[in-house]
């Protein structure tokens, strides 16, 4: 089986949409979960985020509601988005980034509609992720879990990773829900990227 990891970060509907969709490569990858910070892949390659563009805000959201709908999903936008999600990170992280605790997190922001960053819910967070408040307060204050978060995003620069959720797979980057079926495909054909016409794509000029 193949290795692959699977960066992602809370704030992102549509990482919301593909963690749902992960159990489907359960026979042919072993998947590492990898939250980081967004903001830091954004302003690393000086870009924003499509919520911080008036045109494409209402666009990116109304499309996530529709692709949720089409496919029976749960889907309740928080009431304020985009929020600042490096607590929920932490979280995640503190508890071990294991599939419960993403799915958890996932599941307050997206299905309940709570705020990542509003105080009122952080209870509901920890509860969520099976920690006590008073115990995930000290966790993700502590230098080894806020290191290892930022650990996370370094490591994604370095494999070029610009967006979530993003896949990484031998080297290669699968980014988006849309990019699925082009991962499929990969691992059908470990060789997709070495025909002629995929290898000229990189030599473009630009």
């Amino acid at each position: 089986m193949n290795r692959a990891t699977w960066y992602f970060d809370f704030v992102s509907p549509f990482a919301y949409l593909h963690n749902l969709r992960l159990a489907e490569f359960s026979s042919q990858l072993i998947i590492e979960m990898k939250p980081l910070l967004f903001a830091g892949l954004l302003k690393h390659w000086e870009t924003k985020g499509p919520a911080e563009l008036a045109a494409k805000r209402v666009f990116t959201y109304q499309h996530v509601q529709w692709m949720a709908e089409r496919l029976d999903i749960p889907l309740r936008f928080p009431e304020r988005h985009p929020f600042n999600p490096i607590n929920l990170l932490r979280l995640c992280i503190a508890a071990g980034s294991t599939k419960k605790a993403v799915d958890s997190i996932f599941k307050c922001v997206w299905e309940d509609g709570l705020v990542g960053d509003d105080p009122d819910h952080w209870n509901t967070f920890c509860d969520a992720v099976e920690l006590n408040v008073a115990d995930a307060n000290e966790l993700i204050s502590s230098l080894v879990i806020k290191s290892e978060l930022k650990t996370n995003g370094e490591r994604a620069l370095e494999q070029g990773v610009f967006g979530v959720p993003t896949f990484v797979v031998d080297g290669h980057l699968f980014w988006g829900n849309d990019s699925t079926d082009l991962l499929y495909a990969y691992l059908a054909n470990p060789r997709l990227f070495e025909s002629p016409a995929m290898k000229r794509l990189a030599t473009l000029p630009g």
